[in-house]
């Protein structure tokens, strides 16, 4: 794939306006218990960061920084992705208010010794650990949680963001920066394995050659089963097809190459009905359809064929973290080439116009200078 990685100094953000109407604004009023909500506290220290409120996309560099209750860390963020869930969270697919992103590396400036001064990756979902799910260890569904940068808790488009201590991680030495921001999605696609077993006599079909199509189409591969990647860029399957992942290009008539009760198991990561329709036609009865994505609009489904053809639904996000950064750390999921372009988080905004841009894989936003 030609890559053009994008080091950018200047930017016009009125293109930006148009498509995300966009202000830049230097204050706000926040209710103290808005602040307490959102685990920020006036204070003279003022942050840069990205701000959604109402639809609109602010460039803020005002915003105080966070003070960590007790439990918590401090982190200050070195590098952070753009997400397709970020995408849509401005389209207004969720009434969040606050700064937002979800995957980031960061330095621990505050909290338990041992990892004060280190480079950390956090779990995003902080849980109450008291609710019954929690006590069920379903931590990711309690029904108190917080989620960084999507519900209830600032996220990491700004210079700091607090997390509990127990969600944080160490990145091993021997781990990039760059490479360590896509510890969440890759965690997300690993959790597929979390809740099905994926046998090395399976036909796998995984439907979306996006960010997140693309690893989940490599952890799969890992476990030795026959997968077929199905998207609609050749481009993006390529780089599947140089790690010997069989593809297939859908759309425009080409449907007809995925026969239909094939797979053993279809994983859907488009999010939109003509991917589902099409994982579900793919699959043999009594198969598996994985559904990785959300959807802004409704779903029509054919619940008749579901029944008729027993046929098992599985919703699947959030995943494991450990295995993740030893994947990347071993260097066994390659995300170099899924980086797209780097800004820096005083040209956020820019950010944000190209990463929504169709086709546009990863992009990365620089809050800080880093060797790794």
């Amino acid at each position: 794939m030609n890559q053009q990685l994008v080091e950018t100094h200047s930017t016009t953000l009125s293109r930006t306006a148009r498509v995300f109407n966009v202000i830049v604004r230097q204050s706000a009023c926040r209710s103290p218990r808005y602040d307490r909500l959102m685990n920020t506290q006036p204070m003279d220290t003022a942050m840069v960061g990205i701000w959604l409120e109402d639809g609109t996309l602010q460039q803020r560099d005002d915003l105080p920084r966070p003070t960590p209750p007790d439990g918590e860390a401090l982190v200050r963020v070195l590098r952070a992705g753009i997400c397709n869930t970020d995408l849509e969270l401005v389209r207004g697919y969720y009434p969040f208010r606050g700064v937002l992103g979800h995957e980031f590396v960061g330095v621990v400036e505050s909290g338990p010794r041992t990892l004060v001064g280190r480079r950390v990756v956090g779990e995003i979902n902080a849980s109450c650990g008291g609710c019954s799910p929690c006590r069920a260890a379903r931590p990711t569904h309690c029904s108190q949680r917080t989620v960084l940068g999507i519900v209830g808790r600032n996220g990491c488009f700004a210079e700091y963001l607090t997390l509990p201590a127990a969600n944080l991680l160490p990145v091993p030495d021997a781990l990039s920066t760059d490479h360590a921001t896509f510890t969440e999605p890759l965690a997300a696609a690993l959790e597929i394995q979390q809740q099905i077993q994926i046998r090395p006599e399976d036909r796998v079909l995984v439907i979306g050659d996006g960010k997140l199509g693309l690893l989940v189409a490599q952890t799969l591969a890992l476990t030795g089963c026959a997968v077929t990647a199905a998207g609609r860029h050749v481009e993006k399957l390529d780089l599947l097809r140089a790690r010997g992942i069989d593809t297939v290009i859908v759309g425009r008539n080409a449907d007809a190459d995925i026969e239909a009760t094939e797979f053993d198991v279809a994983v859907e990561v488009t999010g939109n009905a003509s991917g589902f329709a099409l994982a579900r036609q793919a699959l043999r009865p009594r198969g598996t359809l994985v559904m990785k994505s959300t959807y802004a609009g409704e779903l029509t489904v054919d619940a008749s064929s579901l029944v008729v053809d027993e046929i098992k639904l599985i919703g699947s996000r959030c995943g494991p973290f450990a295995p993740a950064i030893r994947l990347l750390t071993e260097r066994r999921v390659d995300v170099t080439p899924l980086i797209a372009a780097r800004y820096p988080l005083a040209e956020g905004l820019a950010a944000f116009e190209h990463a929504s841009q169709r086709g546009t894989l990863k992009v990365l936003l620089h809050m800080a200078d880093d060797a790794r």
